[in-house]
C-alpha cells in the first residue's frame, strides 16, 4: 500500500512563551521491505532559532528545535509518502515460555533491536502485581510465546472499553487496568507490562493507522489519529512481531510505523520545555490517504 500522510500538531498559548526546546518524532521510519519512506518533510512555525535532525538510540528520526524569541503558538506539520508491505505472518516457531530465557541470553547484541532493552521496567512502565496476575491467568503450559501474546491481546481487547475521556497521557497502566477503560496508549502499556511480567520482551510502537469510513460514508479529513500498538520478541527464529490490542489484530498494511521504544516516554511525538504561564490548547489532525497506483 502507498499512502500520503499529513499531520498537524498545534499549540495555542494564553500568553506568549519563550525559550522552548522540543524534540519532535513524527516522521515515518524506513524498515527495509516492510516499510519505505519515499519522501517526507517536517515544517515548524514559527521558524526555530536552531534545528538539528538526527536519530535517537532506537534509530527513530527526530528533530531537536530551539526557540529564542517569544511566540503565541506553535505549529508542527509533517507530510510524507510511505510504502507499506508487511510480510505474511510466518509459521509459529516461537519457543515455549520456559525456553525463552535461554534464547534471550543467547542474543549477544545490545543494538536498538536487542530484546535485552525490553524485559524490565522502563520510564513509564513499572512492575504491577495486578497485571502480572492477569497475564498468568491467561497462560497455560503448552502455549508458545506467540500464542501467549495473541491470547493476552485478545483478552485485553475483550475486557477493556475504548474511552477517550477515561484517561490522560499521564495515566499509569495500573490506573488504566483498574478502570478497564482507556485509549490505544493504555491498551498498549497494559499489554507490555503483562508480557514483561512473564519474561517476554515487549515494546511500544507509535505510528498511524488508516481508518476506513462506514459503508456509504465519505472519509473525513483529519479523522485519523496517531496510534499505538505492541511489538514483542518471539525468539531467535521469528524475532519481533507486532499486535494491536486496541483492535485485536496483527499490525498490517494499514499500520504505519513512526517510532519504536520501551514505552510512550521513548516515542512521544512532541516533548520539551518552555518558559511561560497560563493555559494552552492543543490540537491534532492526521490524514492517512491511500494513493491510487496505476496498473
Amino acid at each position: 500500500m502507498l499512502y500520503d500522510v499529513n499531520l498537524h500538531i498545534g499549540y495555542l498559548y494564553d500568553t506568549p512563551v519563550s525559550g522552548g526546546r522540543h524534540i519532535v518524532r513524527v516522521l515515518p521510519l524506513s524498515l527495509g521491505r516492510r516499510q519505505r519512506l519515499v519522501a517526507g518533510t517536517i515544517g515548524v512555525a514559527p521558524v526555530p532559532g536552531e534545528r538539528v535532525d538526527h536519530s535517537d538510540f532506537f534509530e527513530n528520526p527526530m528533530s531537536a528545535i530551539l526557540f529564542r524569541s517569544n511566540h503565541e503558538r506553535l505549529d508542527i506539520r509533517m507530510q510524507a509518502r510511505v510504502h507499506v508491505d508487511v510480510p505474511q505472518t510466518a509459521a509459529d516457531f516461537s519457543p515455549r515460555l520456559e525456553a525463552l530465557p535461554s534464547e534471550i541470553a543467547g542474543h549477544w547484541s545490545l543494538d536498538a533491536n536487542s530484546p535485552h532493552h525490553y524485559t524490565g521496567p522502563s520510564p513509564r512502565l513499572k512492575d504491577c502485581p495486578e497485571i502480572a496476575d492477569y497475564a498468568r491467568s491467561t497462560v497455560n503450559p503448552d502455549m508458545t510465546v506467540r500464542e501467549i501474546a495473541t491470547a493476552i491481546c485478545a483478552r485485553i481487547h475483550k475486557d477493556f472499553t475504548y474511552d477517550a475521556k477515561a484517561t490522560s497521557v499521564d495515566t499509569t497502566p495500573r490506573e488504566a487496568f483498574k478502570l478497564k477503560r482507556g485509549v490505544c496508549q493504555d491498551f498498549t502499556h497494559v499489554m507490555i507490562v503483562a508480557l514483561r511480567s512473564l519474561g517476554i520482551p515487549a515494546g511500544y510502537v507509535s505510528g498511524f493507522l488508516r481508518t476506513i469510513p462506514p459503508p456509504g460514508k465519505e472519509r473525513l479529513e483529519g479523522a485519523d489519529a496517531m496510534h499505538a500498538w505492541v511489538r514483542y520478541w518471539c525468539g531467535r527464529v521469528n524475532g519481533w512481531m507486532e499486535l494491536d490490542p486496541t483492535n485485536n489484530i496483527p499490525a498490517g498494511n494499514d499500520h504505519i510505523v513512526v517510532a519504536y521504544g520501551r514505552d510512550y516516554a521513548d516515542v512521544a511525538p512532541v516533548i520539551g520545555v518552555l518558559k511561560g504561564y497560563g493555559e494552552h490548547q492543543t490540537s491534532q489532525a492526521v490524514d492517512v490517504v491511500p494513493v491510487r497506483q496505476s496498473a
